[in-house]
């Protein structure tokens, strides 16, 4: 088992779909980086060098945003609707469906949690 970034990346798997295992790298993000690096995206994670993966390791840490920085950063952004007392903010303050969704008959779980 390798970490990178926080997460574990199951040996028997290939590159580039391992990496999606990172929260923040999707598809693309994962083949991107396997061709900045000059490395094919088809190989296992086990057959990775000790030195292929710093680089992965280190190439995510410098150009992306993963993991923890990007969850704050969504909070964060939660919150700063919350305090300008938006309408999303309200939205997320309540618990409801923000997007214009239907609350009468769907959105059952966080109507629950308001009832209680």
């Amino acid at each position: 088992m390798s970490y990178i970034s926080g997460a574990r990346l199951v040996d028997n798997k290939q590159v580039r779909i391992a990496l999606t295992k990172i929260y923040g790298i999707g598809p693309k993000k994962a083949i991107q980086i396997c061709y900045r690096l000059g490395i094919s995206g088809n190989i296992k994670i086990k057959e990775l060098t000790k030195y292929q993966i710093d680089q992965i390791e280190q190439m995510i840490g410098q150009d992306h945003v993963v993991h923890w920085e990007l969850k704050r950063g969504e909070r964060a952004d939660i919150e700063r609707l919350i305090n300008i007392s938006c309408y999303r903010g309200i939205r997320h303050q309540d618990r409801l469906p923000l997007r214009g969704q239907r609350t009468h008959t769907n959105a059952r779980t966080c109507r629950k949690l308001i009832r209680k």
